[in-house]
């Protein structure tokens, strides 16, 4: 029962935090505060009140419309807030209750952000970066101290270091086929996840992609020289290395190394 109780805080949470990120979504590729002004409607500006501001329920006691002007409110709004309430229960359901889990509900929801920033915008603003290197770099220093092992480091380091290489080597082989902005999201994400789930997170974020592409072509939804954003992919790619990578590099090395 307690556990159930605690699943049930941890969605809650993800829910909280997820109303958050969409203010961080609307506000950093505009290169304004997250913090002032208080939330408010983005079309007649009026400041939201506590019950404007409940995690979905608003939006649905609202029927998707402002209060106050009655403009129809995006439904992405709740979309991210279930989103990462989903993250957040998977995450502590699969690490359990440990300071990993935290670190990789932080990372989770800094993925759910670029993500829908990336594809709305083509951008991944470079504060977002910052905040997940140096996030990356103190969950490297906590499973130093935990482990009592230096291997997280170079584990880390090397897979930052792998994942903006091999982006970066695409950009100048394509001359410009992929952004800035997605080798440094690798970089991110290597020093979570290491030099061989790094190399996974590539693999998959080119299947997906692929596929994604695919489909829009199919129904001509973009021209075959249309940008797509990048982004999007590495991110789920990530997600997926998270939650399976190991599962996936042993079934890979038992059923197909040999030596």
């Amino acid at each position: 029962m307690q556990m159930y109780l605690f699943y049930i805080l941890v969605f809650i949470t993800g829910l909280v935090i997820g109303s958050f990120l969409n203010v961080c979504i609307y506000r950093i590729p505009l290169k304004e505060s997250i913090v002032f002004p208080a939330s408010h409607c983005v079309n007649c500006k009026h400041q939201l009140a506590v019950l404007d501001l409940i995690p979905v329920f608003s939006f649905i006691f609202l029927k998707g419309k402002c209060r106050y002007c009655g403009t129809r409110i995006s439904i992405q709004y709740p979309v991210i807030e279930l989103v990462n309430a989903l993250l957040f229960l998977c995450i502590f359901i699969h690490f359990g209750f440990s300071y990993q889990s935290f670190f990789f509900a932080l990372f989770s929801s800094l993925l759910l952000v670029i993500s829908v920033i990336d594809f709305n915008e083509g951008i991944i603003p470079n504060p977002l970066i910052i905040f997940g290197l140096i996030l990356g770099l103190i969950y490297i220093v906590f499973t130093t101290i935990g482990t009592q092992s230096w291997d997280i480091i170079r584990d880390g380091l090397t897979g930052s270091l792998l994942g903006a290489f091999i982006i970066i080597l695409i950009i100048l082989i394509s001359r410009g086929g992929m952004g800035a902005g997605d080798y440094k999201l690798m970089a991110v994400i290597g020093l979570f996840l290491g030099y061989k789930k790094i190399i996974l997170v590539f693999f998959f974020a080119v299947i997906i992609g692929g596929i994604f592409a695919a489909f829009l072509l199919m129904f001509k939804s973009k021209e075959r020289k249309s940008a797509i954003p990048f982004g999007p992919f590495i991110s789920t790619a990530a997600l997926i290395a998270l939650f399976y990578g190991d599962l996936i590099i042993e079934w890979y090395l038992s059923s197909f190394v040999f030596f």
